[in-house]
């Protein structure tokens, strides 16, 4: 992939990275690792035990997707995917589930995790709220912001579709 020449790319790439941090996990798990899928919750651990076939696969679909939520916007961007303003659309509906999910999670669980508001009792389901709070949520909000940003960034005029970026290289250099 090309070295981005625009702070929005950056902050494309910067997003694609933290979906890449977000995704690694779930093919971990996949594969049948168990560090840290006690901050899922209990009932991770559970389903894997009995249905280690279909949790697997199912894992490894969610992989795929955040791999993709990842890099689609940036590749979008530089005019490298058909219909480009279809998939920076989904990726601006993207940013916005991210960032709404990641925040109301830190806020609701953190108030949980303080006693503000009434959490969980056992010590596994705390275990899983400490997981959200410090560390799956906090990466969501932070994936949709960089993301929500990045696009904004990179957003062309109205009627302007962008050429890929070969193209714009050329164009450039014959300036």
């Amino acid at each position: 992939m090309d070295i981005p020449d625009t702070t929005g790319e950056r902050l494309l790439l910067a997003a694609a990275g933290v979906a890449f941090l977000h995704a690694v996990p779930s093919l971990y798990w996949a594969v049948g690792g168990t560090l840290g899928m006690d901050s899922l919750g209990t009932w991770a651990p559970a389903w894997r035990a009995e249905s280690p076939v279909l949790v697997g696969v199912l894992l490894v679909g969610i992989f795929a997707v955040k791999l993709a939520g990842g890099i689609v916007p940036l590749l979008a961007t530089r005019g490298r995917l058909p219909r480009a303003r279809l998939w920076r659309g989904l990726s601006w509906v993207g940013a916005t589930v991210l960032v709404l999910y990641g925040a109301a999670n830190v806020v609701v669980g953190s108030l949980a995790l303080l006693g503000v508001v009434q959490g969980p009792a056992d010590a596994a389901s705390r275990t899983a709220l400490t997981g959200h709070v410090l560390l799956w949520d906090p990466l969501f909000l932070v994936w949709g912001l960089l993301l929500g940003v990045g696009l904004a960034l990179t957003r062309q005029p109205s009627g302007v579709v962008s050429a890929p970026r070969d193209v714009r290289e050329v164009s450039r250099r014959q300036a």
